[in-house]
């Protein structure tokens, strides 16, 4: 595949079926509302909730008709889309929202937009079609990592993120039909357990020796802003879409009062930064490697990227190292490169742990993917070899330490109350950790939760005569018994995708 990208391919649409000066069936625009600069007619704000479903209704068929176009023809340019974002796309994207989210620069909450939202959205229409929309400047925050380190995150303007997610929606009609099936990272209808489904199921069914684990540095804050566009051009015709992602993406950062550029990447964090980032691994990355493999590769290979972190499987040792020298070229072209500390070639598979012993070596390496480590293991019927997944140990462990931290914020709280809020905490940690193999993990994590709640029972008084057995029937209450709640990942897969 080609390095140097034809910016000109392919066919130009008028909108896959809907013109740029044809009224919007998503019953928000007027014929002559269709073209950005022109004064919108007046808009009916007091809609009956009949017209109301009839727009959302509209809204929906005429992004089933974006998709249909987009799958009939991979080389269609779309030059009409900005009248699919309706008043009534617009209201469900702001309902899509989360309601506790950190207000950004402008201040505005959630609960406080909702007041009046109806005039407050049809405004915010006309401005996005006139082209007097004016994007505002991420807030800077910053999340604590498990290395210790701070990862920064842009929280956009309520307004922005409201745009932002439908026009999200229309560009993932188009792009979910480019996107290939080894793609998982925040895609609609898919998550993590599906990537984990694939990995366990890749390594299992195919010749895998050899495992690449990489991720890639700084890879949202690292994007250019050149490229983004001009991968975006390959599908979107539409000046007007297109011009809203630019200013999306020049917005800048305002941190302690102080503004600053943002020359490349996006902000981590914004709710267009995952579909964007999909779009440029997809080209930089996806389209690449699926050349690679199909055309360079002699032996198999298997890959699975959920954004920006991704695991191949190599039959062969030798294809696995010129891969990787290939792939570290590829990305810098792109201003991108692999983070060096987090990317490591290990010997894993069937035979990984015979190959290892006959050397006189340790036991096969385990990597880490999606919250689990990944183990050479054996299965206790028949012996044969099996993917283990436990929890990773640094993530339990930072669990604990920010269960023990709120713990010591309820101290004086009611044992029902904290042991109510304790239930919810073990449960959601189950569900997602719940996954064959891996239940002597999450037992250990229920043992190591009683033991801490006790000790804020004990220091709440001097005389506290909790004993452990009389804490145990509290326990027994409130915590849940942990239980594997995701079938084998093969059965999953194959009820997936079925052959």
């Amino acid at each position: 595949m080609s390095h140097n990208l034809d910016m000109n391919a392919g066919r130009e649409s008028d909108g896959c079926v809907i013109p740029a000066k044809c009224p919007n069936k998503g019953g928000s625009l007027s014929p002559a509302e269709g073209m950005e600069g022109r004064q919108p007619t007046k808009e009916n704000t007091e809609q009956t909730a009949a017209s109301q479903m009839q727009s959302w209704g509209n809204a929906l068929d005429g992004l089933r008709r974006v998709r249909e176009a987009a799958k009939r023809d991979k080389q269609l340019r779309f030059t009409a889309l900005l009248h699919h974002v309706s008043v009534a796309l617009l209201t469900n994207s702001f309902y899509a929202l989360k309601r506790e989210a950190a207000p950004g620069v402008d201040g505005l909450t959630w609960q406080e937009y909702e007041t009046g939202l109806d005039k407050r959205l049809v405004d915010l229409h006309s401005r996005v079609h006139w082209g007097t929309y004016r994007a505002l400047p991420s807030k800077r925050a910053y999340i604590l990592k498990q290395d210790g380190r701070q990862r920064p995150l842009g929280v956009a303007a309520l307004e922005d993120k409201i745009v932002q997610h439908a026009v999200g929606t229309v560009l993932n009609q188009i792009y979910e039909e480019d996107f290939l099936g080894f793609s998982y990272g925040f895609r609609p209808g898919r998550n993590t357990h599906d990537a984990l489904d694939a990995l366990w199921v890749g390594i299992m069914r195919k010749k895998v020796n050899w495992v690449l684990d990489a991720d890639i540095r700084d890879c949202f804050g690292s994007f250019s802003h050149e490229w983004m566009v001009k991968f975006l051009q390959h599908r979107i015709g539409d000046r007007r879409i297109l011009r809203l992602i630019k200013k999306w993406l020049r917005a800048g950062v305002l941190e302690d009062g102080e503004w600053s550029d943002t020359e490349k990447g996006t902000p981590q964090g914004s709710v267009i930064s995952p579909l964007l980032a999909n779009v440029y691994l997809h080209y930089v990355f996806d389209l690449w490697v699926q050349h690679w493999r199909t055309q360079r590769a002699t032996g198999e290979v298997i890959v699975v990227r959920y954004a920006d972190d991704m695991v191949l499987g190599f039959q062969h040792r030798a294809e696995a190292e010129r891969f990787l020298q290939d792939w570290r070229e590829r990305l810098r072209k792109f201003g991108l490169e692999l983070h060096p500390d987090k990317t490591r070639l290990i010997e894993f598979g069937r035979f990984a742990a015979k190959n290892r012993k006959q050397r006189g070596e340790d036991k096969p390496e385990t990597f880490n993917f999606l919250g689990f480590t990944h183990i050479c293991s054996q299965s206790w019927k028949n012996g044969k070899f099996i993917v283990l997944r436990k929890t990773i140990r640094k993530r339990l462990i930072a669990k604990l330490k920010q269960v023990k931290a709120a713990l010591r914020r309820r101290m004086h709280q009611s044992l029902a109350e904290v042991g109510k809020w304790l239930r919810s905490v073990l449960q959601g940690y189950f569900n997602y950790h719940a996954v064959p193999g891996n239940l002597p993990s999450l037992r250990s994590f229920r043992i190591e939760v009683r033991k801490r709640w006790l000790r804020v029972i004990r220091r709440r008084s001097q005389r506290s005569r909790n004993t452990w057995e009389l804490f145990e029937r509290i326990a027994e209450q409130w915590l849940p018994v942990p239980k594997i709640l995701h079938p084998y990942p093969h059965l999953r897969f194959d009820a997936k995708h079925p052959r």
